[in-house]
């Protein structure tokens, strides 16, 4: 089969039920025999970070919630079997008028939003905790996470590298320094 006869597709599911709808999609062309016509079913995910129990606990997240993308050259009975995959709801699609009719057909992907989309899913899978926010000594923050929730303080010292920060906050009036990781504080 040709890979240049392939184009990506956009799948439309039940949210939170992506991966099972992939799993019984991926079993579905297995069992029709629909290997060469379809490349991969991917869901785009992305690593969060959030604080439980005061550790930090890596989760993916799924990038489009609701979306299943499929690289595939679509051929006669698979349209229809795709739509009636459990969990899925239908194509992303657009009327079209075919051989004198109108019909629903669906729409591939536009390279170029491939190349973003995959691109995005890449750069997120390779890429560490990297935060946006920088923090700098004497700015003024609030503890958003740990047993110091709500207390606001000044920042006193920051390691970039550790991503731990020292922040005065005061406690039953007393000034008192903790040590921070930087997911656990928000600037105000």
């Amino acid at each position: 089969m040709s890979e240049s006869a392939k184009k990506w597709y956009v799948l439309r599911t039940v949210g939170g039920k992506e991966k099972k709808a992939k799993e019984y999609i991926e079993s579905e062309v297995a069992a029709m025999g629909w290997n060469d016509y379809v490349s991969q079913v991917l869901i785009p995910t992305e690593k969060v970070y959030q604080i439980k129990s005061g550790k930090k606990v890596s989760k993916e997240r799924t990038f489009f919630p609701g979306y299943i993308m499929i690289e595939a050259e679509l051929q006669g009975e698979m349209i229809h079997m795709l739509r009636n995959v459990s969990g899925v709801s239908g194509f992303l699609e657009e009327e079209r008028v075919v051989d004198g009719v109108r019909k629903k057909v669906p729409v591939p992907l536009r390279q170029s939003e491939v190349n973003r989309i995959l691109g995005k899913v890449d750069e997120l899978a390779a890429s560490d905790e990297e935060l946006e926010v920088a923090f700098y000594a004497g700015e003024a923050v609030k503890v958003i996470d740990g047993p110091f929730n709500s207390f606001s303080g000044i920042i006193e010292e920051v390691n970039n590298e550790q991503k731990k920060l020292k922040v005065m906050v005061k406690i039953f009036g007393r000034q008192t320094p903790l040590e921070l990781n930087f997911t656990q504080v928000e600037k105000i």
